[in-house]
């Protein structure tokens, strides 16, 4: 049993919140906007790490380096009969543009919160009880104890550095450190081939750096699907040049000049050679922020750091909801995406305003901002397998290629794939991955259909502009119709 709620005239707040990352932010925010007397916590900056070691100053350095890229590929610009000059760079430009646009965001976000009505407490927030948080004030370390109807968890995530990896934050560093660009390593390794080991690659590439990826599972790009990640390596990592190893795990890193890495093979542990670079970055994954939390003081277990949470984002003990308390974002290790916590911050809200709503995260969307970019929704062709076999139904997978796209060509950037994963009995779109120029942006159409669980059947009547890249969408939509079982 839980124990009941503190008596209605003691609460503080109708909601605190205990992180300021996306999923806290929208969180706060949306309850503000619906008269709820809300407080949020923050013991770092304010937009967590999406705005301040993430998204927002990644692309950043991805916009700026490549400015750089696209002027100084001579061979593409002298197919359009543009001939440019050597290209020159200031990397402490660049640097202080990702930190001007952080510092802008972060402003702009705090503000919001503000103008919105919510309390700002800055301190580290920890669980006292039901209904009850403590926060130790930062700088002066005093500890008060607030009563809120409703707590919300939102603390996030931080870089994993597995075992026998050593980080000094300047030779051996994560995300949080490559953000800042303090300097361009002449040879650097990039442990993991996810979405921040590409993003970074790109980067880094473009300015000059011979880059090397190690991944320890046993193809590059694991998390993608397998034809647009055999596509995008054929591009983002064979054609710059970058060595990409697969199936080889860094057992040891040390920092220093050079930095030693002890390379193994990942099933047997025998040893493959000695590295020596001039940097590492570790882009291993991320980890949940809970352990400071005192989950205990109602009774809650994490699984290895996340906090177990049902669609309508309220924290769970076994299978049964503790009252009155949530959790949104990376600590829930749903889906860990800005948008998704943002998103489960607003169905957090919904739920405690009485409006049952439930999050969906088939139709979330994600995307890796390289050049060009990965984008995918839905379900994997794997996963997608597993349901039609489950269902008793037929699944249809239909390829749409950027080489007969108009703007693709236009544009001499027709290097790209879309596939489409769909059932051929309804017509029901499933997902989409996607390969190509503006793939980030291309997703969200498809995203929209799975939201709407709509069938092929009714897209294929919707008129695209041309020449637009949109038309890649038009065109698998179609093969997708023909395809469809009479």
């Amino acid at each position: 049993m839980h124990p009941g709620p503190v008596s209605d005239g003691s609460f503080d707040f109708d909601v605190l919140v205990i992180g300021a990352g996306y999923g806290g932010f929208d969180a706060a925010k949306h309850g503000c906007e619906h008269g709820l007397k809300v407080a949020i916590v923050e013991s770092r900056d304010m937009g967590g790490t999406c705005v301040n070691r993430g998204c927002v100053p990644s692309k950043a350095l991805l916009a700026a380096s490549g400015r750089v890229r696209e002027l100084a590929d001579r061979q593409h610009l002298a197919q359009f009969g543009i001939h440019a000059g050597p290209v020159r760079f200031e990397r402490q430009k660049i640097a202080d543009h990702a930190n001007q646009l952080v510092a802008t965001i972060r402003a702009n976000l705090t503000k919001t919160l503000e103008r919105a009505g919510a309390t700002i407490l800055r301190g580290e927030g920890r669980l006292a009880g039901p209904q009850q948080v403590v926060v130790r004030e930062s700088g002066s370390g005093l500890e008060r104890t607030y009563r809120a109807k409703e707590v919300i968890i939102a603390t996030g995530s931080e870089p994993f550095v597995p075992p026998g990896i050593e980080t000094d934050g300047r030779t051996v560093f994560t995300s949080d450190e490559a953000v800042n660009l303090e300097w361009l390593p002449r040879w650097l390794a990039i442990i993991g081939s996810g979405y921040i080991g590409l993003e970074f690659a790109d980067v880094y590439t473009a300015l000059g750096c011979e880059v090397t990826v190690i991944e320890a599972l046993d193809r590059v790009l694991p998390t993608f699907d397998p034809d647009i990640a055999k596509i995008a390596a054929r591009h983002l990592l064979d054609g710059r040049d970058i060595d990409a190893r697969a199936g080889v795990l860094a057992q040891t890193i040390t920092p220093g000049c050079p930095v030693t890495i002890e390379l193994v093979e990942m099933k047997t542990r025998e040893p493959v050679e000695t590295l020596e670079v001039d940097a590492v970055l570790v882009a291993t994954g991320r980890v949940p922020s809970s352990s400071s939390l005192n989950l205990g003081a109602v009774g809650v277990e994490t699984n290895r750091g996340f906090i177990p949470v049902n669609d309508r984002m309220q924290v769970l003990v076994g299978d049964e909801p503790v009252p009155h308390l949530w959790a949104v974002g990376d600590v829930t290790g749903k889906m860990m995406l800005a948008h998704t916590a943002a998103a489960q911050g607003a169905v957090a809200i919904d739920n405690i305003l009485g409006h049952g709503r439930q999050i969906d995260y088939r139709s979330i969307p994600a995307a890796t901002f390289t050049h060009p970019e990965i984008s995918s929704v839905g379900l994997s062709e794997a996963d997608a397998k597993e349901l039609a076999a489950r269902d008793g139904f037929e699944l249809g997978v239909v390829r749409s290629y950027f080489k007969a796209n108009s703007k693709a060509l236009a544009e001499l950037e027709s290097d790209g794939l879309m596939k489409l994963l769909f059932n051929k009995g309804t017509g029901e779109v499933l997902g989409a991955h996607i390969y190509g120029l503006h793939a980030a942006d291309l997703i969200q159409e498809i995203g929209n259909a799975v939201a709407r669980r709509q069938s092929v059947r009714q897209l294929v009547n919707e008129v695209h502009t041309h020449p637009t890249l949109s038309e890649v969408v038009e065109v698998a939509y179609k093969q997708a119709a023909l395809a469809l079982a009479s």
